[in-house]
Order: structure tokens, then sequence, then C-alpha cells
């Protein structure tokens, strides 16, 4: 299924940023009164009535500005207008409409796409009764809303939902796994995915984001056919850095919420930066099976070590991640590029896995005998129970009678532990506790 983005616009200073944290349930977006806090754009995963969406928090959008940080903020709005499925335009109505709003308005009726007018910072009912002015911008009726308190929300939340494409409609049934192609503009992605399929299907030119929309592509491998999708995109080459990075972003977002494993692609000469750290972090997040695909290495200098010192370099940068299945390859040169497929179907199997209840039982009976979690408290910590709740990604249920006591660190110990014994390999694992009943 494809997750709906709903894009967040406006002027600066109106209550986008306050929107955001509450659609999301975070405070990932500065907000201040001071104008233009918000730089760059957010996206994250809200719900609302039991659909999921992404929303994304642009800047502030100031036209016809010269200076360097608003032109940016023009330029992010305009690519979070290419993405997304609905908009909720927030104006102020403290301000009334003013002309940078009827700029705004003019460009979001050119866009055809569905738009949702609110008026934010209607903190008492005189500002309320005085919206009708917000008419004028021929976006529809105002909706009233104060994203501190809260009130309003729920209404214009009713009406973008209604607005999502239908979930399942035109959707032709693509063939498991999913396989996401992720990572920072200009590792090679295209490059892999024509690599894989023999032809050039996708656009590569040296240009860091020449691919407009994400493209799915079915490939067979010895019998399994699976779906590949590009996450790269752009429609044309942006003069703004943050805005080029935050496209991928998105892109990786809706990629990764749809797919089953996700190869994470980096640069073998640049080695793993931030950037590819919070991909692989998201990945574990989602639950997904993770790739770690490091490319251009017919580009690297080496010898019969380098592999294996890059590989202890990135374990010991990821040491909780240690798990996750690593491949070299160049895309370019389509070297074992074909071998991670089978690898993809590997972590894909593993992710499937289901461990049987009396086997699991048995695992952690001897491991009650050898090494079971230290006292706290005076208290037996024990775990007298484990059932595997689910896959995709593996999900365990431990019982014991004081199970609120077990410290993190003795599940990174039990983690551990059932990846030595049942494998796991490229898959995050989820591990709850539950209080014995008495």
């Amino acid at each position: 299924m494809s997750f709906p983005v709903l894009a967040i616009v406006g002027r600066p200073n109106v209550g986008k940023s306050t929107i955001f944290n509450r659609l999301t349930k975070t405070n990932r977006a500065i907000t201040s009164p001071e104008s233009g806090v918000t730089r760059d754009r957010h996206v994250g995963v809200a719900e609302f009535e039991g659909r999921e969406f992404l929303a994304m928090d642009t800047g502030g959008w100031v036209p016809r500005s010269q200076e360097v940080f608003e032109s940016a903020i023009r330029e992010q709005v305009k690519f979070g207008l290419e993405e997304c499925d609905v908009v909720l335009f927030v104006c102020d109505g403290q301000t009334g409409p003013t002309d940078v709003d009827e700029e705004i308005a003019a460009m979001l009726k050119r866009s055809k796409l569905p738009v949702f007018l609110g008026v934010n910072k209607c903190d008492n009912p005189k500002i309320e009764f005085e919206i009708s002015g917000f008419y004028t911008l021929g976006l529809g009726e105002p909706i009233p809303m104060s994203a501190v308190q809260g009130y309003g929300i729920g209404e214009a939340l009713d009406e973008i939902v209604r607005a999502f494409p239908e979930q399942g409609k035109h959707e032709v049934e693509r063939p498991r796994p999913l396989v996401a192609v992720v990572g920072r503009p200009n590792v090679g992605k295209s490059s892999l995915i024509n690599a894989l399929l023999g032809e050039t299907r996708h656009l590569v030119t040296d240009i860091a984001g020449t691919t407009r929309d994400s493209i799915d592509s079915v490939v067979t491998y010895y019998k399994h056919p699976m779906t590949l999708i590009d996450t790269a995109g752009l429609r044309r080459r942006s003069r703004v850095k943050e805005a080029l990075e935050f496209y991928t972003t998105v892109r990786t977002q809706k990629a990764l919420k749809e797919c089953d494993v996700a190869v994470v692609m980096i640069e073998a000469q640049e080695g793993l930066l931030a950037q590819d750290v919070k991909i692989l972090q998201e990945a574990v997040d989602q639950g997904k099976g993770i790739v770690l695909a490091i490319n251009k290495w017919d580009l690297m200098e080496k010898d019969e070590r380098t592999a294996s010192l890059i590989e202890k370099e990135i374990d010991e940068r990821l040491s909780s991640l240690s798990y996750i299945e690593k491949i070299f390859i160049s895309a370019k040169e389509q070297q074992r590029v074909h071998r991670l497929l089978e690898v993809v179907l590997r972590v894909h199997e593993e992710r499937l896995k289901r461990i049987a209840t009396p086997e699991l039982n048995r695992f952690v009976k001897e491991l009650m005998e050898r090494q079971p979690p230290p006292a706290v408290k005076a208290r037996d910590l024990r775990l007298t129970y484990i059932t595997q709740a689910d896959s995709e990604p593996p999900t365990f249920i431990a019982f014991a009678k004081w199970a609120k006591l077990i410290p993190a660190n003795y599940t990174l110990f039990l983690e551990r532990r059932l990846r030595e014994q049942y494998g796991f390999d490229g898959v995050p694992i989820r591990i709850f506790y539950r209080a014995k009943r008495q």
C-alpha cells in the first residue's frame, strides 16, 4: 500500500510546526515566535481514525525574496507540492489574509491538488467570527483552528483523510519481497537497479537526484520474483542542497513504510555518514529487513584486508546493529549485484521466520539455568515462559514475575542469544515483557 503525504504550507510564523508536532506527536519541528525558524522540512508518521500518512512540515514561504534563506524556503515548498497528495494551507487568523497568502493561494490553485485552508490562532470566539475574510483566497471554506490548544485539528483531519487516495485503488499485485533501494543522493541507486534489470530503464546521470518518481520494477532471481523500489527523486536539479536532501528523505520514508527489505546504499570511499546512520535507524524502527550495500567498490584501492577492516569499522560505529547484512558491490561494473539479490531473499526469509513455542521454552529454560537476569531489589527476575507473538519483524513476549524490573542490558543479552540460536540475520528483533499471572 502506498502511504499518502500531507504537506503543511504557509508563510512564516503561522504555526505550521506546531501543527506538525501535534499530528506526529513529536517535538521534531522547532517552534518559535521568531519568523522563519523552520528552514528545512520535517517528515513524520501520523495517524487519524486508523489511517496512517506522512506529514511534511515546510519552511515559511516568502515570495520574490532574493535573500538566500527565504529562497531556500520557496524551493522547499515547491518540492513539497511535487511530492504530496494533499495540502494543508495554514494562515494566521489574528492578522487576516495578506498579500503573501494570496500569492501562495494562487500557486496552490495551479497545483490541482486537494487543498484545505486552516486558519490558525483562533484562540477565542472573536477571532473565529472574523475569519470570513479568508474566503477571498478562493480555496473554499476556512477551517478555524488553534494548534496550541488542539482546537479544530480533528475537524481538519476529517476532511484531509477523506481526500487521500483510496487504499488499494488502482494498485497492482506486487511480488514480495518488496525491496526499497534507499540511500543518499548519487550513491548509485538507479545504477544498481539498471544493473539488476539488465537494461537502462532508469535515468542515470552524474547529477544527484535526477529520478522524479519512485518506480517499481519486478526482477526474478532463480525463479524468485521480487519488486524493486527505486527511491531517488527530483524533477530538476535543485539549487538548494537542503531541499534535495529532504526530498530524498520523503521518498525514503515512503519506501520504508511499504517495503519488506531495505537495501541501504553507501559509498565505499566515504564510508558510513551521519545521514546513512539515520536511514539505517529508520529501517530498524520500521522493523524492516536490512542489507547494507557498500557501492563503488571498484574505485577503492584495496588489498585482501580492506573489506574486513571496513566491516569492522562499520560494526564499531553500529554496535547495536551488528546483525545487519553487508555486501560490497559495484553497480557500474555489475560486481556482486546479483549476489545482492540472494542476500535480500535470505533476509526476507529470516524476517518471516517463526520459532515454535515449545522450542523457545526449551531455549529459555536452559538459558535461565546458565545465565538468568541478575536479581534486582532481591527479586528473582528469571523468565518463566516465552513465545513468538509475530513476525515481520520477529516479535517475542517473555513472562516473568517481576517483568518491569528486567534491565535493558539483559534484553540486549537475550537478543544476542536468540540470534546465536536461531539466526534472524539482517532483521531487527523486538522483545516485550509481561508480568507472570499469579
